[in-house]
């Protein structure tokens, strides 16, 4: 009765046969449930299907049926089924053909639009007849209600486990499992060392990229462990990254915890798999002190928050980040008195040096209004260090000598670390060689490239140990009798540790935050700067506001009125060697010259020398030569002759003329005017009549 409902027309067309399991291990474990697929092959046959006409599409063996983004062969069904070149589509169960309904029911539309039939194990159904249609979907939503009570079956289990820390996950590097499962420490001291100068250095320096930059500069390596191909399992010595050792900081195993659910998956629209950190509140299972740990589990916590706070110094409002290298001694720590936003750090320049101010831009950055208040840097900075030497100077000593030890125990622990390298290194040019010294002289393609191999491995040899000799030459540099003697006896004198030019803006500000919880600045008629320090206690300052540059640039009134009292009888020039004589400098401190002198004229509206000789009723050579009716050049000659009196009003020696009351005008032969003193006539000059 079943097969009646495949006609003709169906026999016409192809018939599909199609064969899936979920897994590789299926496939390879589970072999009676393939044969029984591909068995469906002679159900077809007795159905009237020539064995030519029967396509096996089996290309997604190891597939799951979850989804069908990932599975070419169901894709490729579909598209024949859509293209109307099947008659029947054949699977030993729905759960082969798909487990997802919005799968399986975009398949049974198709059929029933094509008029194609499907079978499975139990029978054949017509996808255009509404009873073979609603079983069809029914069996789908059972299939895939099948496969969610698998997973849930499944994830039981494994939350079980995971609730008694019992859960094998694949541990980070540094660690590994024994024999018996259980989870230990990595027996390579060089794996350990290097796991272990990665916190230390954190701690030390605070920011990630520092520690990074101390494994680069030191030419030091960091391990991990593969985890695919030939070479699983094995360690790769590389140059550890930022987010190499950010993984490592963040990951709790080091701690001795175990953790499970940090990460949660899903899938995208288009069927891709996406990985998402979770906050760490929302952590499923954490177990601390489970097996052996490289750092505490407070050091962890510590390491967590140094961490969030470095990561607010690039995004958010900033909150602080590590230390950086700009001179601003409270980057990361300033407050806003006024709106109560962290404030960030502008630099700019004066006078050839570099100079901050604390700007709070908030409400101008995310609201577009007006920046808040801007505070300079050069004001509270140094207020703010005279108030770290006061509260420093009883602990000098015992601060100094911890940083003392501090340095030698890590360039000590560096040494280790590259002397493991050299070793590690010498270990394996030994194997290398080894094995070259073992092999068949005449098989020359094994014995080239082991000899190749042994070259490589001596190469690698001499760089790790000139890096170690280097390094060691650093090291009897920087502890020799007399360093740590200089050393002693700064830390007999904080302030000069603290003032010391060589002591870089980065070390500074850490020391500061040894100390300082953050800083408050209000900007008023004056600066007020609340220090809150570690442990609740608080200091705070009252700061003058530092004059603005128009009033350090305008010049002194008592310049000013020196300039004009001088112009009644000097020159601009003369001016100039007057005031540079008597000790007097521009706001630069610079000496005067006649450009300073002429803008200070203009500036303050201060009438020139030539203004002041005019308003006196001085004349110009032209003017006195026309009054008397005689040339310019006599006028230069009675001046000479102290006939006339002449005022310098300019750098150029151009002069006016002063006329005395005694000069008289007589007439001369012909009628031409001349010129005499009252007392004694002078013949006229001007008549050139022969």
């Amino acid at each position: 009765m079943l097969e009646s409902k495949i006609t003709a027309d169906h026999l016409e067309r192809d018939a599909y046969l199609y064969v899936r399991q979920s897994t590789p291990r299926q496939v390879t474990e589970h072999g009676e449930s393939t044969q029984r697929q591909y068995a469906l092959r002679d159900r077809a046959i007795a159905a009237g299907w020539p064995t030519e006409r029967i396509r096996t599409i089996d290309c997604d063996l190891g597939r799951s049926g979850a989804q069908a983004t990932d599975r070419d062969g169901f894709q490729h069904l579909v598209s024949e089924v859509a293209l109307g070149k099947a008659g029947i589509v054949m699977g030993l169960e729905v759960s082969r053909l798909a487990r997802n309904c919005a799968d399986w029911h975009k398949l049974i539309e198709l059929c029933a639009m094509t008029a194609t039939i499907i079978l499975d194990e139990d029978g054949i159904y017509n996808p255009g007849d509404f009873n073979d249609r609603l079983l069809l979907g029914l069996k789908g939503t059972m299939s895939e209600a099948e496969l969610h009570v698998i997973k849930a079956r499944l994830r039981g289990g494994v939350l079980n486990k995971a609730r008694r820390g019992e859960l094998k996950i694949g541990p980070p590097v540094g660690l590994i499992y024994r024999p018996d499962d259980q989870l230990d420490l990595d027996p390579d001291a060089q794996v350990q060392a290097a796991v272990r100068l990665v916190f230390d250095l954190f701690e030390r320096t605070g920011s990630v990229t520092q520690t990074v930059r101390r494994f680069h500069d030191e030419g030091l390596l960091f391990p991990r462990r593969l985890r695919t191909g030939v070479s699983k399992g094995e360690l790769q010595w590389a140059r550890p990254q930022h987010s190499r050792l950010l993984q490592v900081l963040h990951n709790p195993r080091y701690a001795g915890a175990f953790v499970y659910g940090r990460c949660r998956t899903g899938r995208r629209p288009d069927g891709s798999y996406f990985a998402r950190t979770i906050p760490r509140e929302q952590w499923a299972i954490v177990l601390p002190d489970q097996h052996p740990a490289y750092i505490t589990w407070e050091r962890f916590e510590a390491n967590q928050k140094r961490l969030a706070d470095n990561a607010l110094g690039f995004g958010g409002q900033r909150r602080q980040g590590p230390a950086r290298e700009g001179v601003a001694l409270l980057q990361g720590r300033v407050l806003c008195g006024v709106c109560g936003a962290r404030m960030g750090v502008h630099y700019n320049q004066e006078h050839g040096r570099s100079v901050c101010s604390y700007v709070c831009q908030e409400v101008s950055s995310r609201q577009g209004g007006k920046v808040c208040q801007t505070v300079p840097g050069k004001v509270v900075d140094p207020a703010v260090s005279d108030l770290l030497l006061e509260l420093m100077t009883p602990v000098t000593l015992e601060t100094a000598l911890a940083v003392r030890h501090e340095v030698e125990a890590q360039v000590t622990r560096t040494d280790d670390l590259l002397r493991q390298q050299v070793e590690r290194a010498r270990y394996e040019a030994e194997l290398a060689r080894h094995r070259y010294m073992k092999v068949d002289p005449d098989n020359r393609l094994v014995a080239d490239a082991l000899e190749a191999d042994w070259n490589a491995r001596l190469r690698s040899l001499a760089e790790a140990q000139e890096a170690c000799d280097s390094h060691r030459r650093q090291l009897d540099q920087r502890l020799d009798a007399a360093g740590r003697a200089r050393v002693l006896e700064l830390a007999q004198d904080f302030p000069r540790i603290w003032n010391d030019p060589a002591l870089g803006p980065r070390e500074r500000k850490r020391m500061a935050r040894l100390l300082i919880e953050d800083v408050t600045l209000i900007k008023a008629e004056a600066i007020t700067v609340h220090v809150r320090l570690r442990g609740g206690a608080s200091r705070s300052l009252m700061l003058p506001r530092p004059v603005p540059i128009a009033q350090i640039r305008r010049t002194r009134p008592d310049v000013i009125s020196k300039i004009d009292r001088l112009l009644d009888a000097h020159c601009d020039r003369e001016i100039v060697d007057l005031l540079n004589d008597s000790g007097c400098r521009t706001w630069e401190n610079k000496s005067f010259n006649l450009k300073k002198v002429a803008f200070i004229r203009q500036e303050y509206h201060l009438p020139s020398r030539y203004d002041r000789l005019r308003r006196q009723g001085l004349l110009t050579a032209r003017e006195v030569a026309a009054r008397f009716g005689i040339g310019q050049t006599a006028v230069h000659s009675w001046a000479d002759q102290g006939l006339l009196t002449k005022h310098h009003y300019d750098s150029l020696n151009r002069c006016l003329y002063e006329v005395p009351s005694g000069i008289a005008i007589i007439k001369g032969h012909g009628g031409h005017g001349a010129r005499l003193p009252c007392t004694e006539p002078v013949p006229d000059r001007s008549d050139t009549t022969p």
